[in-house]
């Protein structure tokens, strides 16, 4: 019992549950790069340890940690910062949307950053999980399929409420910090041995504080690493492409790239989850009509042009 109640605290708590009810992905799809997905390290260091009673910087409350590990009680550190969060986001419930999206929306590098998008297009992508047009078997599509309509109309109009701020910091550098994947976080942590490493053609995307990370809290976000020159070469192809690449991205997402009607905004966003979207879009793993319309625009883009799309866009304020 007392070893059972050890692993309890002691694990990530923003994906313990995950693991447990949906798989940590064990291959990458279809030969895509691995710094894009998030499969864990066969050898794992040490996980920091967790306390028994879990406190956010600048918040008044408190939880026990065997209260909210997992995916059916999330921790709502900033209550007065959202508003009334429905039931599938807050829980009581399994895969309660805020376990993963967080209460604010904005979610992790394995997951979506939902603050502020148009409803219409969060249950749209919810409906295309369901049917299979945009595969993701280890997570999403058991989710949708479990979920009522209503449940899905209620968290896309609470996420759609929520006002997006920056968390993610984009670093170009020539050299990262030498990382691993979490098996129970689900993304890179800086490894405890310490160093560096080239970062080559790759974004390493590490949180600011791994702790505060773990216990979910909104006010802590994410840095990602980009080769040098990448937000240059995003931004110029995101303007107006080149030979062969024509991108434009505002004629559908906005002049600030911050959405335009029901197409979702794309500045602000973690960049290993842009780049990974956008890989999907290109190998018909996320087929549904809007990808199928993105797959036309994106289908001539090279692994370093995505890098460098990614980091632009992930460097942009969120509105």
């Amino acid at each position: 019992m007392r070893n059972a109640f050890r692993m309890l605290v002691c694990v990530s708590l923003s994906t313990a549950a995950v693991r447990a009810q949906n798989p940590v992905p064990s291959k990458i799809p279809n030969g895509l790069p691995e710094w894009a997905y998030n499969i864990p390290d066969k050898v794992q260091p040490p996980e920091p340890r967790v306390p028994a009673t879990v406190r956010a910087a600048g918040s008044s409350k408190e939880y026990e940690a065997a209260a909210i590990v997992g995916n059916a009680n999330p921790p709502d550190w900033f209550q007065d910062e959202h508003p009334p969060a429905p039931r599938s986001v807050k829980g009581p419930m399994p895969n309660a949307c805020g376990s993963c999206h967080l209460m604010s929306g904005q979610g992790h590098p394995e997951s979506a950053d939902l603050a502020g998008m148009p409803p219409e297009y969060i249950i749209r992508q919810m409906t295309y999980f369901k049917s299979g047009a945009r595969s993701e078997e280890t997570r999403m599509g058991p989710i949708a399929r479990a979920v009522s309509e209503e449940d899905v109309r209620e968290a896309a109009a609470y996420f759609a409420a929520i006002t997006p701020r920056p968390f993610v910091k984009v670093i170009e550098a020539a050299t990262a910090p030498k990382t691993y994947v979490s098996a129970d976080a689900r993304h890179r942590r800086i490894h405890p041995d310490g160093g560096t490493e080239p970062i080559g053609r790759r974004i390493i995307e590490i949180p600011e504080d791994p702790m505060r990370t773990t216990i979910r809290d909104p006010h802590s976000g994410f840095i990602a690493y980009v080769p040098p020159g990448s937000i240059a070469k995003g931004a110029a192809l995101a303007k107006a492409g080149d030979a062969g690449k024509t991108i434009q991205c505002a004629l559908c997402h906005g002049d600030a790239l911050t959405g335009l009607g029901e197409v979702p905004r794309i500045a602000g966003l973690q960049p290993v989850y842009i780049a990974r979207q956008l890989m999907t879009m290109q190998n018909g793993t996320s087929a549904g009509a809007n990808a199928a319309l993105m797959k036309k625009v994106v289908v001539n883009l090279s692994e370093d042009d995505i890098i460098a799309l990614s980091a632009y866009l992930g460097s942009l304020p969120p509105r």
